[in-house]
C-alpha cells in the first residue's frame, strides 16, 4: 500500500508542473476563427482590489474582439478588453460596466501593446495603448473582484469559462501577458512598452505562465525585425 501511493505521487507530479512554462521570446497564434479554440491561463490569486494587465497583439481583425477575458462565478464580464473595430474604440469591461476610449490609432497588422489599470478605492480605469495613456475615467468602486476566477485569451466569455461567440474571437498573434494585483507606475508601463527590464506580473508571469490550450492555438517564436 505504502509502494502504491508513493508511486502515484511520483507519476502526478511531473503532470502537474507540466502546465507552467516560461514563453520568454515566444507568441500564442491563433490562426483560424472559432468559437472553441483559446488559452485558459492560472492565476496565482482570485481576489483583486487594483489590477493592471498589459500583453501584445497583432491582428487585421475589421471587427469587434476580446484580448483579454477574465470571468467570476458571479460576473462574466468582471475584467473584461474588447477591441470595437466599427467604433474604433478600446472598451475596458470591469465588474460588467463599460468605459469607451475612442479615436484610437489601432493599425492592423502590427504589434501593439495594451495596459489596463483599475483601482477600486476611486474606481478609475485608465489605457495606455503603445506607450501612449489615455484619460483616467470613473467606471466603478468600493467592489473588488473575487471568487473563482476563470482568464482567457483567444474567447470573450458570456458565461464563466464559457458562452463563447465565434464573432468575437480573436485571430492573430498575442504575447508577453502579464497581470498584476497593483497599479503599475506610468515608468513600469513605459519599460513593458519598450520591452526593457520591468516588474513581471505577480499574477500572471509570461516568464513562468501556467495555461492549458483548448483547440488550435499554436506557440512559436516572436517574429522580430531584421536589421
Amino acid at each position: 500500500m505504502d509502494f502504491k501511493m508513493e508511486f502515484f505521487v511520483l507519476v502526478m507530479l511531473p503532470a502537474c508542473a507540466a502546465g507552467l512554462q516560461d514563453l520568454s521570446g515566444k507568441m500564442f497564434i491563433f490562426p483560424q476563427q472559432t468559437n472553441k479554440a483559446h488559452v485558459r491561463l492560472t492565476a496565482s490569486k482570485q481576489d483583486f482590489s487594483s489590477v493592471t494587465v498589459c500583453h501584445r497583439s497583432f491582428a487585421d481583425l475589421t471587427r469587434e474582439h476580446a484580448l483579454f477575458s477574465l470571468s467570476t462565478s458571479s460576473i462574466s464580464n468582471d475584467f473584461m478588453i474588447q477591441w470595437d473595430d466599427k467604433n474604433k474604440e478600446i472598451e475596458p469591461h470591469i465588474r460588467d460596466q463599460k468605459v469607451e476610449y475612442g479615436g484610437q490609432d489601432f493599425k492592423l497588422n502590427m504589434w501593439h501593446s495594451v495596459c489596463t489599470t483599475w483601482d477600486s478605492s476611486s474606481g478609475l480605469v485608465q489605457v495606455w495603448i503603445d506607450g501612449q495613456p489615455s484619460v483616467r475615467k470613473y467606471i466603478i468602486s468600493g467592489s473588488s473582484i473575487s471568487g473563482s476566477t476563470i482568464i482567457i485569451l483567444g474567447q470573450e466569455q458570456d458565461s464563466h469559462g464559457g458562452g463563447f461567440d465565434i464573432n468575437q474571437s480573436f485571430v492573430g498573434m498575442m504575447s508577453d501577458v502579464h497581470m498584476w494585483d497593483y497599479v503599475l507606475s506610468s515608468c513600469e508601463i513605459q519599460k513593458y512598452v519598450d520591452e526593457l527590464n520591468f516588474t513581471p506580473g505577480n499574477v500572471l508571469n509570461w516568464k513562468a505562465l501556467d495555461f492549458q490550450i483548448v483547440d488550435r492555438v499554436l506557440i512559436e517564436e516572436k517574429q522580430s525585425s531584421c536589421h
